[in-house]
């Protein structure tokens, strides 16, 4: 039997990693389903969107897992990291009850399946590595 596809995105602003909370009060990462002929970065760039009113870019693929959403109802999840290409502030869909962001130390407390953890820090360190380790001083 097949499965749903869910595509998520990781978006970190200022430290900060961008969370919805669900009807079931459990805080997820933002993103949704993959329609039938529809690319996965297009879904995530979509339902950012929708979700967020936020344009972004999408990078690496994070990880893919199955999640039981509730008893008997699996879904495919696939994360990829994102990165913002606007400045605007961030609004929240009929979708979710809440918006939250929470510094990294913070979402282990969250009511929140664990692979959209794993996907957080994966992308945090990623963005860390990018970070040049020293500045550039300027020639005399």
């Amino acid at each position: 039997m097949p499965f749903p596809v869910s595509i998520k995105g990781v978006l970190i602003i200022d430290d900060h990693v961008v969370l919805l909370e669900n009807e079931r009060r459990e805080w997820e990462l933002p993103g949704g389903r993959l329609e039938p002929g529809e690319d996965p970065q297009h879904c995530v760039i979509r339902e950012f969107a929708e979700e967020l009113g936020a344009d972004v870019g999408v990078g690496a693929i994070l990880d893919c897992w199955l999640f039981e959403v509730i008893p008997g109802r699996e879904v495919v999840i696939v994360t990829y990291g994102m990165h913002r290409r606007d400045s605007g502030p961030l609004r929240i869909s009929d979708e979710h009850t809440r918006l939250g962001l929470f510094r990294l130390d913070e979402i282990d407390g969250l009511p929140m399946p664990e692979g959209y953890r794993r996907s957080t820090r994966t992308w945090a360190k990623n963005q860390t590595k990018r970070q040049p380790a020293f500045k550039n001083r300027e020639s005399p």
